[in-house]
């Protein structure tokens, strides 16, 4: 699983696809973002529609590092994301 990292909020993230495959399976896939370890670690995510490729993998790979952060930016906490299990 590729992983990519940002710059956001000041802070370094990690950038992966969640695995989970959603019934529109090659229209929408959902991103996890991480930082920190342990008890200080945070997850966020967030779903997009692929522009070009249809498979997680090489779409990850196609988006740039400010289409990321402008995920990151309408990402939610995993409290509220079934892809995060609903954990914090």
């Amino acid at each position: 699983m590729p992983i990519r990292t940002i710059e956001a909020d000041g802070q370094r993230w990690a950038v992966t696809h969640s695995g989970r495959i959603t019934a529109n399976d090659r229209d929408e896939f959902s991103l996890l973002f991480t930082t920190g370890d342990g008890p200080e670690r945070q997850v966020r995510v967030t779903r997009y529609s692929p522009q070009g490729a249809r498979w997680r993998d090489q779409s990850l790979a196609e988006l740039s590092d400010e289409q990321l952060r402008t995920l990151y930016q309408y990402s939610q906490p995993s409290l509220t994301s079934p892809e995060a299990g609903y954990r914090a």
